[in-house]
């Protein structure tokens, strides 16, 4: 067999989401933020990026590359001073490719209120030592509501297909 080909079948054995899962806090300062006082959708982007890239190279323990933001709702402003904090957790996994859903939250210090800011899905591949594609483990769900979200994320993996075609 050529060495292209030689996969680590030991690490492709499977994980559950809670074993790749990453929670990311940033501190909000006066640089993340616009003339409002709110932080930047660009910088909480970022943020997002790389909290959901964290957690799909700790399932695949490889270098990803993102593939596609299937969504990002924004749903309340986070302020100068709050705290952010983004959870990153594996929803679906394909051979090589993985999407990762991220939970934003902003945390008022003074308070210590949390609300839900933001939702992402974004969409990852896994790279060997030569940049290409190459396999990721399964992913193995704990509870109803990770196989209830896998299946969503099914159709979205399929409506990105779709996508794709139409473009080629």
């Amino acid at each position: 067999m050529s060495e292209n080909f030689v996969i680590d079948r030991e690490n492709l054995l499977g994980k559950t989401p809670s074993e790749s899962a990453v929670e990311m806090t940033e501190l909000v300062l006066p640089n993340d933020t616009n003339l409002l006082g709110n932080l930047l959708g660009g910088r909480l982007m970022h943020w997002i990026d790389i909290a959901s890239a964290m957690a799909a190279s700790r399932h695949s323990n490889k270098i990803v590359a993102t593939v596609s933001v299937d969504s990002l709702d924004f749903r309340h402003p986070v302020r100068m001073g709050e705290l952010v904090i983004l959870k990153a957790r594996l929803t679906w996994v394909g051979r090589s490719s993985m999407e990762v859903m991220v939970k934003v939250y902003a945390e008022n210090i003074k308070s210590g209120k949390t609300a839900l800011t933001n939702k992402a899905f974004l969409t990852f591949v896994a790279l060997d030592d030569n940049c290409k594609p190459t396999p990721v483990p399964s992913l193995h769900f704990e509870t109803e509501e990770e196989k209830k979200i896998a299946q969503a994320a099914e159709i979205r993996h399929l409506e990105r297909l779709k996508r794709k075609s139409k473009e080629e």
